[in-house]
């Protein structure tokens, strides 16, 4: 009986995310742009070699202290280097893996 509920729970989750990525007239939105664009800005990476502090303090578990580091250790190579350094822990680095990126200028 639990497998059934965990998979209708599942197929319930689908469709609110498959509804989320269709236009706005879709899913009843009356201003889809201003959905786009807060989908988009949310999606943006932020670049480890050329972020702002403003920008490194908004990544989940990175304050001041550890923005500033980020910012005094460019460039990265990688963004596995802020572990590699001992910038920050491991389960820091699992927080915001997904929204960073270290690009090469």
């Amino acid at each position: 009986m639990r497998k059934y509920y965990a998979l209708a729970l599942l197929s319930g989750v689908a469709l609110v995310f498959a509804a989320c990525g269709r236009s706005g007239s879709a899913v009843g939105l009356k201003n889809s742009n201003a959905h786009t664009t807060n989908t988009r800005n949310s999606l943006e990476l932020v670049d480890l070699n050329s972020a702002s502090k403003t920008q490194l303090i908004s990544l989940p578990g990175i304050g001041e202290a550890h923005a500033q580091k980020i910012i005094d250790g460019r460039p990265y190579r990688e963004k596995l280097d802020l572990v590699r350094r001992n910038i920050i822990t491991q389960s820091t680095y699992e927080m915001i893996s997904d929204k960073v990126i270290a690009k090469q200028n």
